[in-house]
């Protein structure tokens, strides 16, 4: 739909300036994506923007002015580089004027082709591959903190001629529980602790047996309620088991909506995630997230928004020096299959009690 602004001043209907924002997945990259776009519309609230990403998504940009979602179908009618160029069609049709690609994959490179052919201006998020080649080789690493990935989005936006200042950046209240999840939780009479175990990739998942010594510690101390958070076939049943071993620990997989989990999250007291979507998510809401690093590292830029470097764990990096070994945690070298073994269970539970407390 067309939305128009009025200069004071003056009887003639100036269109918003409408922003394509392209960001396809994953998860976690999507949830970065919140807290630029947050501070986007305050900064230039003159500015209309549409998100193109998955359907499943919207609930994340719920609450923000003038933000809409359209859903790319990639794997239906958008399929294809002939589903792309209909996808583009549309796009067009909805009055877009520039677009900020923060994705930069092959789907939004056949994409911003074709708007280049509209004549749509289209800026494209700087990934910063050599440097992250650099921080990631094994030979002649250089090792030092890079961009974040926050920035980078931010930097297409300014690109495009809208500045953004991350520090003014306001986070929204927490959202309101439906009567289901409260019905879940209980009274908030304790800390809420939510644990999200799993991640993509093993590499960047602690250690099943440890995280349970995580979960017999923390279930001992009386003021911790702990919500478990996952998804995937095989994550279910572990849960589930861990739900029924230890009191005080709450399985959230597969009982409730997208939307729901999200607004249980945002009520939280603290979360502890893996290099994961879990903890941006968390970081949405303002909630102290601790983030435990496998052979990935906070240097690549992926720490959840405005948390500090103190609230990332790592492991031993003298031990394992090639750390990391990927950005996105693929490469195992030899000898690092149990990088995650270094960080001991208590160390864990220390920082989740000085955060909580």
């Amino acid at each position: 739909m067309k939305r128009a602004s009025v200069n004071k001043g003056s009887d003639l209907q100036v269109k918003s300036p409408h922003i394509l924002v392209i960001r396809l997945s994953a998860m976690g990259d999507v949830a970065m994506a919140v807290p630029v776009i947050r501070t986007l519309v305050k900064t230039h609230p003159q500015l209309k923007i549409t998100i193109l990403t998955r359907g499943f998504f919207e609930p994340m940009f719920d609450g923000i002015p003038n933000v809409s979602v359209y859903e790319a179908d990639v794997n239906g009618v958008h399929s294809g580089v002939i589903g792309l160029g209909r996808l583009a069609k549309e796009l067009r049709d909805e009055e877009i004027d520039m677009v900020a690609d923060l994705h930069d994959v092959l789907r939004s490179n056949v994409l911003n082709s074709v708007f280049y052919l509209f004549g749509i201006p289209v800026k494209q998020i700087d990934k910063g591959r050599s440097d992250k080649k650099a921080l990631t080789r094994t030979e002649n690493k250089i090792f030092r903190q890079l961009k974040s990935t926050h920035q980078r989005y931010a930097d297409v936006f300014e690109a495009l001629g809208y500045p953004v200042n991350l520090k003014n950046h306001e986070f929204r209240q927490p959202l309101l529980l439906s009567e289901e999840i409260k019905s879940f939780t209980g009274i908030h009479d304790k800390k809420w602790l939510g644990i999200a175990p799993f991640a993509q990739h093993a590499s960047k998942s602690y250690p099943s047996d440890l995280m349970e010594e995580v979960l017999s510690q923390l279930q001992k101390k009386a003021n911790i309620k702990i919500f478990l958070f996952g998804g995937g076939a095989s994550e279910l049943p572990k849960l589930q088991e861990w739900e029924q071993k230890f009191p005080g620990v709450h399985s959230v997989a597969g009982k409730f909506s997208f939307k729901e989990e999200l607004a249980l999250i945002s009520n939280l007291d603290a979360m502890l995630s893996m290099d994961s979507g879990n903890g941006h998510m968390a970081a949405m809401y303002e909630v102290p997230v601790i983030s435990i690093w496998g052979l990935t590292h906070p240097y690549a830029g992926f720490v959840p928004f405005n948390q500090p470097v103190e609230n990332s764990i790592v492991p031993d990096l003298e031990k394992y020096p090639l750390i990391p070994t990927s950005i996105y945690g693929k490469t195992v070298p030899e000898a690092y299959e149990n990088v995650m073994r270094s960080i001991s269970p208590e160390s864990i539970v220390r920082k989740l009690v000085e955060v909580l407390s």
